[in-house]
């Protein structure tokens, strides 16, 4: 009896896995945004100038050109070509060198997800912002900008554009898993989908690096709470009227913050909290200072969040339905 075992195919994959680059050359985690194939870096200044050499990790048997370990230079645009073993697919990823530069943040130039349709805004091209959005796409909405909790509007600042946010409410899926409401979220920093099922406050992962010590976190904002505050399962919650949130965090990196240690990690230097006891219809400005937490050391890594939420507690899922708020013309003004 004779037998014949056939060789297996060969990998259609064609992904860049890793982008490895010498952490003293990082003041945050490299970002491989594979649904858009793009690689964010977050170099030192002495890296952007001399060039690196990363250590690509690709799927299996796949070729990548530049080859890995060849320097590469930002004096005119990086692409990285990656063709599967079987050669039936290949993918373009784009590099980016994130640099935030004024940290003014206007929210004027917003762009869609290209599957889920969700917005979200860009800053000299370079998406620096997350929100709850890419978490909420897994619920199943419907693939439509108004389905999300966050979005741009026309009706910012001065009729410019800005930012908003808006508590809306669970759907099916999402109340089998206890949420019963969607809040609007808007952050500096990253949604790490692959966390939003098994730890959605771990998916949240907050900072950008920043290079100054700062001294005020100023702004404007527009908020309007919901008729009516209900609790984590959905109840109403008599004589609770819902509030906002919008603060800044100055933290220790390169390794970000995220929704669970947002508020009590050891690593936190300085805040700057807006009081949100004060609701208005129209824009209202602020100007809050940094303070510092005594004892605190600044690192060699600092980096800066700024989050805002339409329901202060909407990380335990309780809020109201239809609290909306606005945001733009957010910054960090240094000392």
């Amino acid at each position: 009896m004779m037998s014949c075992i056939a060789d297996p195919p060969l990998n259609p994959e064609a992904d860049i896995e890793e982008f490895v680059i010498n952490e003293q050359l990082l003041s945050s985690k490299t970002i491989i945004d594979q649904a858009n194939k793009k690689i964010y870096l977050y170099l030192k200044p002495e890296a952007y100038q001399n060039g690196i050499a990363p250590d690509i990790k690709l799927s299996n048997d796949a070729k990548v050109s530049p080859a890995s370990g060849q320097i590469i230079n930002f004096d005119k645009p990086v692409f990285y070509t990656v063709t599967s073993e079987s050669g039936d697919n290949s993918k373009i990823y784009e590099v980016d060198v994130v640099e935030i530069g004024t940290w003014t943040f206007n929210f004027e130039t917003w762009t869609v997800h290209p599957e889920d349709k969700y917005e979200f805004p860009l800053d000299n091209n370079i998406q620096l912002w997350s929100s709850g959005n890419p978490g909420i796409a897994l619920s199943g909405v419907p693939k439509q900008v108004d389905s999300y909790p966050t979005r741009s509007t026309p009706s910012g600042f001065g009729g410019s554009r800005a930012g908003e946010m808006t508590t809306l409410p669970g759907n099916p899926l999402s109340i089998i898993f206890g949420i019963h409401i969607f809040p609007g979220s808007l952050f500096l920093g990253d949604f790490n989908s692959s966390q939003a099922l098994a730890d959605p406050l771990a998916a949240t992962e907050f900072g950008q690096p920043y290079y100054d010590k700062p001294a005020k976190f100023t702004g404007y904002y527009r908020y309007v709470p919901g008729a009516t505050f209900l609790d984590k399962d959905g109840n109403p919650v008599a004589g609770q009227t819902d509030k906002f949130s919008l603060y800044a965090v100055l933290f220790n990196g390169p390794e970000r913050l995220n929704g669970n240690t947002i508020d009590n990690s050891d690593k936190i230097v300085a805040r700057a909290v807006v009081p949100n006891n004060i609701n208005s219809g129209d824009f209202k400005r602020f100007e809050v200072p940094f303070t510092y937490i005594p004892g605190k050391v600044l690192g060699n890594n600092l980096m800066v969040a700024i989050v805002a939420s339409s329901s202060h507690e909407g990380g335990k899922y309780r809020g109201a339905v239809g609290s909306k708020l606005a945001v733009d013309s957010l910054r960090i003004i240094a000392q």
